[in-house]
């Protein structure tokens, strides 16, 4: 059994999660062959491994004579972690930090077979052989020099994890209000669709059709998801070029409150478009590096956001 105090315990946690760091930011950039640095926080900690580790240690305690039973309970541990992990943060930042989804055997894209079939072989590596060299090495550090190392350490990386925390939070919004301004994009082309289709009916009929069209609003979002960006922005503007030949060989046929709302459609299309195009523009570092450090994250929501984000934090990164 491992009879570790407190201190000891978050000094175990912080060298994994460097350990952890060093592991995957070397994997990372040797596949991508470029300077990669992994996870969620900015400095070289990857809290996910740290917590595995721990994780390992503890449910391994009641069967370090048992290798079997260590296997077993590496696996269902990790596996929970990972999982419960996975969904937390999917459901705060809106995105997926790791998927699964295209893995045989995978569960919500979260967890999937081979990943814990491995996390139980890592565990008994973690109990039998990594573990054992670390913990003579901690155990021989003065107690004192390891309680102001571990102190600095949690201030250290609770000041970074509360500054990526708010960088997450931030993308977040930014996914968020670029899905809103898309979905003001498919009611606007919805809207000029409309429009168009009733140009030759008289205008009460108009007017019935219009006030129907105003209950489309509440599917613009849902089908902002499915149409891409460059395809409304054409339709839209294909639209309003129809709309003004309209207008211009047909005037008297279009009320006042007609022309009105087309150049009102005409001057929110140019304002959600540059609306779109600045939270683009990711100027925030933490931001910046929260995409980089993660290339694999994704959204089904916030798909074309996402990926249009992650260009330019790509492109940005070459400059």
């Amino acid at each position: 059994m491992y009879s570790y105090t407190v201190i000891q315990w978050l000094f175990f946690f912080y060298f994994y999660c460097f350990a952890g760091w060093c592991f995957e930011s070397a994997y990372v950039s040797i596949k991508s062959r470029e300077l990669t640095n992994r996870g969620f926080l900015r400095g070289p900690f990857l809290p996910i491994y740290g917590s595995g580790a721990i994780m390992m240690l503890v449910v391994s305690m009641p069967f370090q004579d048992n290798i079997v039973l260590t296997y077993i309970a590496g696996c269902i541990g990790a596996t929970a972690l990972e999982y419960v992990t996975g969904v937390a943060m999917e459901a705060l930042f809106k995105v997926r930090y790791w998927d699964y989804s295209k893995n045989k055997f995978n569960f919500q894209g979260h967890i999937c077979l081979g990943s814990s079939l491995a996390w139980g072989v890592l565990t008994i590596f973690m109990t039998e052989l990594i573990h054992v060299p670390v913990e003579k090495l901690v155990l021989s550090i003065p107690a004192q020099i390891l309680t102001v190392a571990t102190y600095v350490l949690t201030v250290v990386i609770f000041a970074d994890f509360a500054l990526s925390f708010k960088a997450a939070m931030d993308l977040r919004n930014v996914l968020v209000k670029m899905e809103q301004a898309k979905a003001e994009l498919v009611h606007i082309r919805k809207r000029l669709d409309v429009i168009i289709a009733l140009a030759d009916q008289d205008w009460e009929e108009r007017k019935a059709a219009f006030a129907e069209s105003r209950a489309e609003a509440r599917e613009a979002q849902e089908e902002a998801r499915n149409v891409r960006l460059e395809e409304l922005k054409a339709g839209i503007e294909s639209g309003l070029k129809q709309l003004k030949q309209l207008v211009q060989s047909k005037h008297s046929a279009y009320p006042d409150s007609v022309r009105d709302e087309v150049m009102d459609l005409k001057t929110k299309y140019a304002v959600n478009l540059e609306l779109r195009k600045r939270l683009g523009g990711l100027k925030d570092f933490f931001q910046r590096g929260l995409i980089r450090s993660n290339p694999g994250m994704t959204s089904e929501r916030f798909k074309e956001a996402l990926e249009e984000l992650k260009q330019r934090a790509g492109r940005r990164k070459g400059e």
